[in-house]
């Protein structure tokens, strides 16, 4: 029979990687979680980790593990939910791979997660969104770039630090070809504008870069990463937030320019399976939170109902009024 140690190895090295195809930011994820259960094993239980085994992770500790990581070390209900699905996974998995653990693991499979607040996404106006841009502009073309491009496509930072300078298309119609999660690539149409401005930065910023090369690059040539993304975004945040306090937060992250396109987009009437689909949301329920928090959205669709059940009236304003001045005269 197999033992957790053994188990534990093929599901970090083999199952999730290979077979699963997860990304290795997803795969540290998980690799980080069971390092966390196994320190927590060993410095609270006294169990050592070379003598763990399944049937050690009972609901029971898994409960008092989780509550380590809330007063501890400080986690958030939603990084002890992230910690507690790592275990379910895992349990998914060796239940099929050695079926003699199949009472332990189903065990951990009925293991609960905590009902958690699902706070609204952080976003910024139309009217804030232009400002930054703007202050963008005046740091220079590839900031400029960079901030419009992760606007307008709603990539997230990876997303954009792996974009090469073949993936963009400048022309008319301009398009972005995107990889996301789960290594699944998706083609996103950007406007005219934008396009216009990365060309005129691979013009002059990135002039004799092949296809394959990096879009975004940093000041030592190598590709822009996610704090390089986050600091431009910084950067254009403050200088815009210095000239309109009133209109632009005094911090942002790369993160809010994509809630912010999905606000947008949704405030204007595109379909939420549009805005999915754009995004490069798995499922449809997770785009939904944007129609949950968007109170212009919520406003339109009463407005457009009240109009449904409310017929207008079939008198004009003028023939109102007279119509209210027979009745009084004659009440």
């Amino acid at each position: 029979m197999r033992c957790f140690q053994s188990l534990l190895s093929t599901f970090l090295l083999d199952y999730l990687p290979r077979r699963r195809g997860f990304s290795g930011n997803t795969v540290a994820s998980y690799r980080d979680s069971f390092s966390l259960l196994l320190r927590w094993l060993w410095e609270v239980e006294g169990v050592r980790p070379e003598r763990v085994e399944i049937e050690d992770i009972t609901p029971a500790r898994v409960a008092a593990f989780t509550k380590w990581l809330s007063e501890e070390r400080g986690c958030s209900p939603a990084t002890c939910n992230a910690r507690v699905a790592a275990l379910r996974s895992f349990a998914r998995f060796a239940q099929l791979e050695e079926p003699a653990h199949l009472e332990a693991c189903s065990l951990i499979l009925e293991i609960p997660t905590a009902r958690t607040p699902v706070a609204p996404p952080d976003h910024l106006t139309p009217e804030a969104v232009s400002l930054v841009v703007a202050a963008a502009e005046r740091h220079g073309p590839r900031q400029h770039a960079v901030v419009s491009l992760l606007y307008d496509s709603a990539a997230r930072a990876s997303e954009l630090c792996s974009l090469r300078v073949g993936d963009v298309a400048t022309g008319k119609p301009s398009s972005v070809v995107l990889r996301g999660k789960g290594r699944k690539t998706r083609v996103v149409p950007v406007s005219p504008q934008v396009g216009a401005i990365v060309d005129a930065y691979v013009r002059t910023c990135r002039k004799g870069a092949q296809p394959a090369d990096p879009l975004f690059v940093n000041a030592r040539g190598g590709p822009l990463g996610r704090a390089g993304v986050a600091y431009i975004l910084r950067r254009a945040v403050e200088s815009a937030h210095v000239l309109s306090p009133d209109r632009v937060p005094s911090r942002s992250h790369p993160h809010a320019l994509r809630h912010s396109k999905a606000m947008h987009m949704l405030e204007d009437g595109v379909n939420i399976v549009y805005i999915r689909d754009f995004l490069g949301h798995e499922s449809v329920t997770t785009t939904e939170r944007y129609a949950r928090a968007s109170t212009k959205a919520k406003r339109k669709a009463l407005e457009s109902a009240e109009s449904r059940l409310v017929p207008r009236s079939p008198y004009t304003e003028s023939e109102r009024s007279e119509l209210l001045d027979w009745l009084a005269s004659v009440v």
